[in-house]
């Protein structure tokens, strides 16, 4: 088997794992007894715990050079501790124990990418039209455990997640490893990445765009199950926004050079801005799919643009560091947005997005000034 199909299995696992728990697993949380505010400082602890460890496991996998082996530790990491959280009881338990087990799976992500696109330059093949897999796997998983709604008892979905994790563990034993950095390269150092001005807006762009999903994710299942929308629908909503997602990765290949990284993440903050004003109002199925298509700009075009970015600006013996440390700041954004969307929504309702507008609004404020310092360090 080569390089990609079993890259595309790893992306199956982890993103078939993000399918599962993001439209879901706030379904799961209620089921045990948690209230929208305990929801929402459960995945805001999670998002914080993950902050602390990114950084920490992407640096040590860039010492040890061996992208494979740390990925997967940390996918087998997370299989272990969802299947705990599987049995658990009891807020607390549930807020520690899940805190743990996506620690583990957000360290996968940034590692993969750094996996990815290292085998991918080796093989002279582009990121977008591969990356497409993960958005794939995120739809069949949403769509499946959607149906399964219907058979499982709220208490049981959790079981699909264990599932796929484990198909993580094995997709991970099966990639191919890559090219270490030589040894000069790897005398590159963590304070030296971070004295780019463009790479650090870049960085605080991407976070604050991205965390303006999080009411979102943290509520959008939760307050559609509320409005009578059945299971199957929610998960085509979801499935609606990835597959508008999927799009721009397959065609990303193709774009004009000038959409260049920061322009990407600049319409990003515009997509974003756009689409909570509109979910302020509370919008009626039939304008709630062609909303979840803006997902393809909101997420999207800023995940790639920032992805893209420092996969071109980084060392290759900080490959994974710098995924982590953008990944570490995402994940600081969302945590503080997880945090205040629970209150936020329990409060106000769907009035809440108006709040994540004026946080994609200031992300758009720091995507412009990575444009103007890129336009600098160009002359």
């Amino acid at each position: 088997m080569d390089f990609i199909p079993r890259l595309a299995l790893l992306y199956g696992g982890i993103f078939g794992a993000i399918g599962v728990a993001l439209p879901f697993l706030p379904l799961w949380l209620a089921a045990k007894g948690l209230d929208d505010k305990d929801i929402g400082y459960t995945l805001a602890l999670a998002t914080a715990v993950r902050v602390i460890t990114m950084p920490i496991t992407t640096r040590a996998a860039d010492h040890f050079g061996n992208l494979k082996i740390a990925i997967m530790i940390a996918c087998l990491i997370g299989a272990i501790f969802t299947t705990t959280l599987a049995h658990s009881s009891g807020v607390a338990a549930i807020m520690i124990i899940y805190a743990l087990s996506s620690a583990a799976g957000g360290t996968t992500l940034p590692l993969t990418e750094a996996y990815a696109w290292r085998g991918l330059t080796e093989r002279g093949r582009a990121y977008g039209p591969v990356r497409v897999w993960a958005s794939g796997a995120f739809i069949i998983a949403t769509l499946i455990t959607g149906t399964l709604q219907g058979w499982l008892k709220p208490t049981e979905i959790i079981w699909v997640l264990v599932a796929v994790n484990c198909w993580a563990v094995l997709a991970s034993t099966l990639l191919i490893p890559v090219q270490k950095p030589a040894p000069t390269e790897r005398k590159a150092r963590v304070v030296e990445l971070l004295q780019s001005p463009t790479l650090l807006a870049v960085i605080v762009s991407s976070a604050l765009i991205q965390a303006s999903h999080a009411v979102y994710y943290a509520f959008g299942t939760l307050h559609w199950k509320q409005a009578g929308i059945g299971g199957f629908t929610i998960s085509l909503l979801w499935i609606t926004g990835v597959v508008a997602e999927s799009f721009l990765f397959v065609g990303s290949a193709r774009f004009s050079p000038r959409i260049t990284s920061t322009v990407l993440i600049g319409f990003g903050a515009l997509g974003a801005m756009v689409r909570w004003t509109a979910m302020t109002f509370d919008p009626p199925l039939a304008i709630l799919f062609p909303l979840q298509c803006l997902h393809a700009i909101s997420f999207a075009a800023t995940y790639l643009g920032a992805v893209q970015y420092i996969a071109n600006s980084a060392p290759p013996a900080l490959a994974a560091t710098a995924q982590g440390i953008l990944a570490s700041l995402n994940g600081l954004a969302m945590a503080a947005g997880m945090l205040a969307s629970g209150l936020l929504f329990a409060r106000y309702g769907t009035m809440s997005y108006a709040a994540m507008t004026i946080v994609a609004a200031v992300g758009g404020i720091a995507a412009l000034s990575a444009q103007r310092f890129s336009a600098r360090e160009a002359r």
